[in-house]
């Protein structure tokens, strides 16, 4: 009996495991791209094999202190705080980006629109538009995985490019 319950909760975990790394196989980017913050596997996992944080397990989801939210890969800016809005979602959603800072592409999938760093092409997460859930009535949907918090009144460390 302890080897099914066993068994019971292992092949979820590979299966979701096994999609994982499929999606690894078809990322454009090295494991490890030079001359950026260095990541940890799950950093990777998320920013260069696009994946996705669990929801309601990120620690900027319900974050509302004021500051700004850089890209955790190259130190890039890309959300104030004041365009942070509660959606309740399972992730940090903004309605606004910093000018220039993110790129729309589409998704693999062929349905969503993809965001990524303009500066170093991490994977952010996707945007949505059309749910009226703000006046702007966009929703960028963000891994917390792939940001950092910078609270008002620190500098920001420099902005890496690719060497």
């Amino acid at each position: 009996m302890r080897s099914l319950t066993i068994l019971l909760f292992v092949l979820p975990l590979f299966g979701a495991c096994q999609s994982e790394k499929s999606a690894q196989g078809t990322g454009n980017q090295s494991s490890q791209q030079s001359g950026f913050n260095q990541l940890t596997p799950e950093e990777k996992r998320v920013i260069l094999y696009k994946g996705t944080d669990r929801p309601f397990t990120g620690e900027y989801t319900d974050k509302t202190d004021k500051g700004i939210y850089i890209c955790r890969q190259c130190n890039n800016p890309l959300y104030s705080s004041a365009d942070k809005f509660a959606s309740h979602c399972g992730w940090p959603s903004f309605d606004d980006e910093l000018d220039g800072a993110v790129r729309r592409v589409p998704d693999s999938d062929g349905y969503r629109i993809e965001i990524i760093c303009n500066n170093c092409d991490g994977h952010l997460g996707h945007v949505f538009e059309g749910e009226g859930l703000t006046d702007k009535n966009v929703r960028h949907c963000v891994n917390t995985t792939s940001l950092r918090f910078v609270p008002s009144g620190e500098k920001a460390p420099a902005v890496l490019k690719k060497d």
